[in-house]
């Protein structure tokens, strides 16, 4: 008798991959904050650092929760060939993502209760680069879906009957 669950036909001890899920959200809430900021800027309508502000408390949660759900399916994944160092390479990126939106977040808050209707050039810089950070997030996790077949049924069948 066995204490875990038993593993669907895509490896999973749930219906479906849970990540992308949560982790759409992030990109969502983190991308559009650096477009509301950009946009509060170029209109001089702070309003939408408030906007872009809740979205990134909003992000910094989400992604501890993708990272969860991250962690467990990568676990579950049985990655192959190069598969393997994207894999790693991903994992990365999102625990430093976790810790970098933190700490913008934080920064946030704290240059808001400063000034509320302003944002520095150098927090526009660190917000762009993230944005380009979470573009590149993408990208590699795309990879591991589209290039690899991580958690299809074709690519599970394939690793379960040692083809790959």
């Amino acid at each position: 008798m066995s204490l875990l669950p038993a593993l669907n036909e895509k490896n999973l001890p749930w219906i479906d991959v849970i990540h992308p899920i949560v982790v759409h959200f992030v990109i969502a809430m983190t991308l559009i904050a650096v477009v509301f900021d950009i946009i509060g800027i170029i209109t001089k309508r702070s309003n939408l650092f408030e906007v872009s502000f809740l979205n990134l408390i909003v992000a910094t949660i989400a992604i501890f929760i993708a990272i969860i759900f991250g962690q467990i399916e990568a676990g579950l994944a049985n990655p192959y060939g190069s598969s393997r160092d994207i894999l790693n390479y991903h994992s990365t990126i999102g625990w430093s993502l976790a810790a970098i939106l933190s700490i913008i977040t934080s920064w946030r808050y704290v240059s808001r209760q400063n000034n509320p209707n302003n944002l520095s050039i150098g927090f526009l810089f660190v917000d762009i680069m993230l944005a380009f950070l979470v573009c590149t997030q993408v990208y590699l996790g795309d990879k591991l879906v589209w290039i690899y077949g991580l958690h299809t049924v074709p690519v599970v069948n394939a690793i379960r009957d040692g083809i790959i």
